[in-house]
């Protein structure tokens, strides 16, 4: 069992209800074909923990990023991007002799889509403990990480840090582990660093090929037991594409099960960001509500709110600059119940 002391002092009244840990990136995705049947691909910002940001910052969230970028045309842009989303940037760090990573997002007829990415270095993958502003993390009421932040050193030791900082403050941690197999050594180091971070939160988003990753489990149930048969974590939520989430929540005197499917009126033209605006939407109800005083009823609504919020993602190119409103969400969830 992991320490789950930060659970009794989280309070959302902090300079920041929401800090992020990890890659700040450039998604390239294909918009189009030039006159010569060239892709036109369009720069798009993106990187897991700033995706979630941008849609915390969209429902009215104090956040802040801790990350590297390069001090490149890319990295200038991703920094004016997400300061005038409202993200505090000053732990945003601009590397001088690191690029700032590049994905390049080939997207398939039904909007799922698959990777390349340009990170070898990367300036996100160069971020070193001495870095790390310890103030800003000890002001956060949550923080959440990936394992995109843990595939190499420095940042692992990074990572590790900011944790237990964050950790000793009170805070709850958020692990989303976003699997990328390509940027690992090999996928037994990935499975190792992401059951780390699993050990160390108090809320899990992961999707389900990821746990079954994890556990070896196809079966959800199964999985998510074995996950608890070793980790004290309250709050679980599995996150299954097009067939919507499954979420579990356990903290000793209440056990909720739900799953939901996703909204199909939409059209999906591109999945990137949907499980960030996901978890984005799940720290935005525990924010709102607590984190121990759940019932059937807000557990309806939480899940509801979040895979509304995803599918609407779905239906735009890119994911940071473009997450839906507070009414957009409403609204499709009253068109549609």
């Amino acid at each position: 069992m992991h320490n789950t002391e930060s659970d009794m002092k989280f309070s959302k009244n902090k300079k920041y209800e929401v800090a992020a840990l990890g890659e700040l990136l450039i998604d390239f995705t294909q918009n189009g074909l030039s006159p010569q049947g060239n892709w036109l691909l369009e720069a798009n910002p993106g990187g897991a923990p700033c995706n979630v940001l941008a849609m915390l910052c969209k429902l009215g969230h104090r956040t802040a990023f801790i990350g590297k970028v390069g001090d490149d045309m890319f990295g200038n842009m991703l920094k004016e991007r997400i300061e005038t989303i409202g993200i505090d940037t000053a732990n945003l760090v601009m590397s001088d002799t690191c690029k700032t990573t590049l994905a390049f997002v080939h997207t398939a007829s039904d909007g799922d889509r698959s990777f390349s990415f340009y990170r070898n270095p990367g300036a996100d993958a160069a971020l070193e403990k001495s870095e790390i502003n310890a103030a800003l993390l000890t002001s956060s009421a949550i923080l959440h990480y990936g394992s995109l932040s843990m595939t190499n050193e420095p940042v692992n030791t990074a990572t590790v840090y900011a944790l237990e900082t964050a950790a000793k403050a009170g805070a709850l941690l958020s692990f989303d582990p976003n699997l990328r197999p390509v940027l690992w050594d090999s996928l037994e180091h990935a499975k190792e660093r992401i059951m780390f971070g699993i050990s160390k939160c108090n809320i899990l988003k992961i999707a389900d090929e990821e746990l079954a990753f994890c556990t070896g489990e196809q079966d959800i149930v199964k999985g998510i037991l074995k996950l608890r048969t070793k980790y004290n974590i309250p709050l679980i939520t599995v996150t299954q594409g097009k067939h919507g989430c499954r979420a579990f929540y356990d903290d000793g005197s209440i056990t909720l099960d739900a799953q939901y499917p996703t909204f199909t009126s939409v059209k999906t033209i591109d999945t990137t960001g949907a499980g960030d605006t996901f978890c984005a939407c799940i720290l935005h109800d525990i924010l709102k509500n607590g984190y121990d005083d759940f019932s059937e009823n807000r557990f309806h609504d939480m899940l509801i709110f979040a895979n509304a919020a995803s599918s609407l993602i779905t239906t735009r190119k890119g994911a940071l600059s473009v997450m839906p409103s507070e009414a957009d969400i409403k609204s499709l969830i009253a068109k549609t119940t």
